[in-house]
This record gives C-alpha cells, structure tokens and sequence, in this order.
C-alpha cells in the first residue's frame, strides 16, 4: 500500500486500489484499543434514475434507504446479533448521496471486517422480508413527517429546486415505498454496489497489510460496470418560491432560510470553495459575526440559530435557520448584512478569527474514528484527498468570501420555509 504522511496533522495514511476498483484507505492509530471502519457506496437517495449496461431504470423514491434496511440480512443470520456477540457495535446511514454501513470495536477486528464486506456485498431480498419492513420504514417515514426540523428541510429544498430529486425526501413516501420489490431491490444492488463505486476506510491500530488482504478475500475480483446516474434537468440558480409557512404542533416558529449554489465543481477546486462557503457563513451569521450578536440581542433569535453551506450530489445551499418569532426579519436582515459585507469588505482580523476557529474544528474532529472515516469516505467521492484541509484552509483569501456572498446572497436565489404554531395555539 502506498504511504502518505501528513506533517501539519501528524497523521500517516496507507492507500490502494484493488483491481476491482476499490479504493481503501488506511488510517493506523498505534497504541489505541478502539477501531472503526467504513464500507460506503457512492450512491443515495436522489440516484433514482440511472442507466446501467444500456438501459434506462427509474427505481421509487427512498429506494436507497429501503436498500440500506434489507442488507443486514443473510439467510438464517442476523447480522446485528453477530457483531454484538463480538462485542462491535454496527450501524449504517443513507443520505441524499451516499449509502455507509460501518462497526466499531475493541477486539476482533478481522473477524467484524469480513462480516461487514460479506453482508454489504451479499443481497438477500426475499418478498417476505421485503414486505415486512416496509410497515418499519413506514412509521420511520410518519415520524420524519411530523418532525418540525425535517419537515422545515424538506420544504425548503422543495422551494429551491425544480428538478432536482433533493426535493424528495430520503426516505421517500408511503405510497412510493409500495412499488419496491426483490428484483428493483437486487437490480440497484447490482447496479450501485459494485467495488469501483465503493471505498473501504479504516482507523484503529490494525495491519493496513491484513486489512487489503481481507478485502481481496472478501470481494469481487473482477471490475463489474458501473450504473450513469441521472440527476434530470439543469437548475437555474433563481427561485420560484420565495416562502412558505405550514403549521405544526409547535411552540413557536421554526425555520430555514437557504440560498441556491451553483455546483460545478470537484476535486481540490470544490473543496477550496467550500471552505470559502463555509467561512463566508461564519462571517456572516456566526456565533461571533455582528448579525447574529444584534439580533440575539433583540431577541430575534436565541441559541437554536446556526447554519452553513449544506452540499448535496448536483446542487448545494447556502442555510441557516433557528427558532424566532419573526423569520421575515432574520430573513431581510441577512440580506441586508450580505450586502454590507461584500461592499465593505471582511476585516483582517475578523477573517483570522473565523480561518482559526473553523480550522480548529476540523482538527478537533479528527479525534473522532467514525467522523473521520466519513469524511475521507465522502471527499474521496468527490476526488479530494480530506487530509490536504490545511493547504486548502491557507489558499482562501478574504477577497473571495466577499466574492461568494455578492454572488450568493441574493434574493432571487433565496426561499424561506417556515413551521408555524397551529392557530389558536398559545404562545
């Protein structure tokens, strides 16, 4: 395996590609009893249309995650029981994009590893198991719909975007989830989890060595095609539906503001202009920026306020959001801060400040197994090695902060969706 060492993290990682066309990622950590790994698809809830070996499929919405639900099962295994009884704890998550199942353990490690890339490689769908879950993921899906965060989400992305399938939520709905089957199971499988559209990550004080020796065991060795996901119609960065307010059984207003992105970029560039993205929001509506500590002040908002640049597969967002009484006001005001900002300019010091603080974060979060193991899983899908941040983090400059909300910060690209308290509710 190929050794790389990072001097400004102080961290070494091991990579190769299998002939399959899987890449695997190796960060030792000698000396630490703890060990994660994650065996990630690049492929989630919005790659509904795809084309693979010469034809056209359009799976149901929430396919993904349906997906996701049904592969921890074996035949007369539960593959949760056998992680457990090795003392691992196993997990996995689909989001709008990418599909992860990983465990974290103490002891038996190759063992928990050979179980992972068995069972996430292994479809076993049967109609009776099919239909079981789906009264399970039925009920997840009510859930998520009277939840006041997610719907907020949800109504928001729906305002943004015309085409793209952001606009459906990850699990899909109750009528679409009845149009899954076996086959539409099996076909996606075939279709999403082949090796070259996967990455193996690993962190703990294990032997990078064994670790590509289990998956060449484990795994295909043949490089099997891989599906063409089809993402439909080009956005047009300006926005049809600039608010709307729906009422729950809430308190008081809940809310998201999100402004359209293009996303056109990939590799170093995109990960440069995320971080100009996100410094851009620190500046404007950080715990520390001028906006948020005058409108805590007056009470607008409270300690429920934040947001960032939010990327998706095909689009991206600029957002914030909180619980306020007065959404409208917080909606103008950043307006307002935006446009004070690229015209003046973001102070020298101002701009250290949030380059430190959001650089700090990063490197605290790499204490974490599991979140850096997403985060090499994720930016290796967008071709981007996640240990250069700090070279990233020294190339931004001011200028393009100010660059990013003179372009972004617009009203014509902006929506405001808002979950309001039931009429006659008390405050």
């Amino acid at each position: 395996m190929e050794k790389t060492y990072y001097p400004r993290l102080d961290e070494t990682v091991y990579r190769t590609t299998l002939p399959n066309g899987l890449p695997i990622c190796v960060i030792p950590k000698k000396g630490f009893t703890r060990k994660s790994a994650y065996f990630v698809t690049n492929y989630g809830s919005i790659h509904t249309s795809y084309t693979y070996e010469g034809k056209k499929y359009r799976s149901p919405d929430g396919v993904a995650h349906y997906l996701e639900h049904k592969m921890f099962d074996l035949p007369g295994r539960d593959v949760s029981e056998e992680f457990a009884a090795m003392g691992a704890s196993s997990n996995a998550f689909t989001s709008y994009d990418m599909t992860a199942y990983y465990f974290t353990c103490t002891d038996h490690f190759s063992q928990c590893l050979r179980l992972l890339l068995e069972f996430v490689s292994t479809p076993y769908f049967t109609q009776e198991s099919v239909e079981k879950e789906r009264g399970i993921i039925e009920q997840e899906i009510l859930m998520y719909a009277d939840s006041p965060d997610s719907r907020v989400f949800e109504i928001l992305t729906e305002n943004l975007y015309r085409h793209h399938p952001i606009r459906v939520p990850i699990a899909g709905s109750v009528e679409s989830i009845q149009e899954i089957t076996p086959q539409i199971l099996y076909d996606c499988h075939r279709a999403f989890y082949c090796p070259a559209n996967m990455m193996l990550c690993v962190e703990g004080d294990v032997d990078p060595d064994e670790v590509e020796a289990i998956a060449r065991q484990m795994l295909p060795q043949h490089r099997a095609q891989t599906a063409v996901k089809d993402l439909g119609q080009a956005e047009q960065m300006t926005c049809e539906t600039p608010c709307t307010a729906v009422e729950m059984d809430v308190a008081m207003p809940t809310f998201q503001l999100g402004f359209k992105c293009p996303d056109d970029r990939r590799g170093a560039e995109f990960a440069h202009w995320e971080v100009v993205g996100e410094l851009a929001a620190e500046a404007l509506f950080g715990e520390s920026s001028a906006l948020y500590l005058r409108l805590y002040e007056q009470g607008i908002i409270d300690s429920s306020f934040g947001g960032g640049l939010e990327t998706v597969d095909g689009c991206a967002m600029l957002t914030c959001g909180g619980d306020s009484w007065e959404p409208e006001t917080v909606r103008d005001a950043v307006l307002q801060e935006a446009q004070r900002l690229a015209q003046t300019g973001i102070g020298e010091a101002d701009f250290a400040r949030s380059k430190k603080s959001f650089f700090g974060r990063r490197v605290k979060d790499l204490d974490s197994f599991e979140s850096t193991c997403f985060r090499m899983s994720a930016y290796a899908l967008e071709d981007y090695d996640y240990f250069r941040f700090p070279e990233t983090f020294d190339s931004v400059k001011a200028e393009e902060l100010q660059q990013f909300l003179l372009e972004t910060v617009q009203k014509d690209r902006a929506s405001l969706s808002i979950v309001m308290p039931r009429q006659g509710k008390e405050e």
